[in-house]
């Protein structure tokens, strides 16, 4: 008979308390499936019976969690120790990596910020200087007419205007690209009948079974009066 996927080595001169305790479940399980046939408990012979059976099932129970939780304790323990050695250093957000990382991120974000204002204010003022003289070279080209000199000096200014567009572009590529920064978008709850309205249709289940649960341990608690719910009393074994 196969009690575990894994067990440990055997010694069979003195074979482990669990082999025992399965053992005794192994056959109080059989017996309760012939019992648990599918027919209704006819005498009280029966009924003792029966509970007795129950009542041993649940002592065993308990003796096996107990060889259970013994037999794992100084695993428990091996790994409550790695767990404490690692601690300090890599526990999320409290560990040294995490706390320094922060800190330094923090650092960053404030130089990378200021460095991105100073990058989109220059775009901004390029775009100001580039739309200023495109719209000068383009005055300047519709008084030239007739005036070849003047037509020569507005193409010049127009070329120039155009190489000024072309730098306020590539401003304009400073500041959104390769900021070190990244677009993290965020929700903030400024309506909750709104947003109670949008979710729950489509999370009406995980909703309900929210409310059930907090329904199910305030009836537990005493609560005898809950709107939308009916608290009633039910006998079990």
């Amino acid at each position: 008979m196969t009690h575990a996927i894994i067990d440990p080595p055997r010694d069979h001169n003195n074979p482990p308390a669990y082999l025992q305790v399965f053992d005794e479940i192994d056959d109080l399980f059989d017996t309760a499936r012939d019992f648990a046939d599918g027919e209704p408990i006819e005498t009280e012979a029966m009924h003792d019976t029966i509970s007795s059976l129950r009542d041993q099932m649940h002592e065993l129970g308990k003796r096996a969690d107990e060889l259970r939780v013994e037999e794992k304790k100084p695993l428990d323990e091996q790994v409550d120790a790695i767990q404490k050695r690692y601690n300090p250093y890599i526990q999320p957000k409290k560990g040294k990596v995490d706390l320094a990382k922060a800190a330094l991120a923090d650092l960053l974000a404030a130089w990378r910020k200021r460095v991105l204002a100073e990058q989109q204010e220059a775009a901004r003022l390029a775009r100001i200087e580039a739309d200023r003289i495109a719209a000068e070279a383009q005055a300047a080209i519709r008084a030239t007419s007739g005036n070849l000199e003047a037509r020569v000096e507005a193409e010049e200014l127009l070329a120039h205007a155009k190489d000024v567009e072309r730098q306020a572009r590539r401003a304009d590529k400073a500041a959104t690209t390769g900021t070190g920064l990244r677009t993290v978008w965020r929700a903030e709850l400024t309506d909750e009948a709104a947003a109670l309205d949008h979710y729950y249709p489509l999370y009406r289940e995980q909703f309900l079974g929210l409310v059930r649960g907090y329904a199910e341990a305030d009836a537990r608690g005493g609560v005898r009066a809950i709107p939308g719910f009916r608290v009633y009393d039910e006998k079990v074994v």
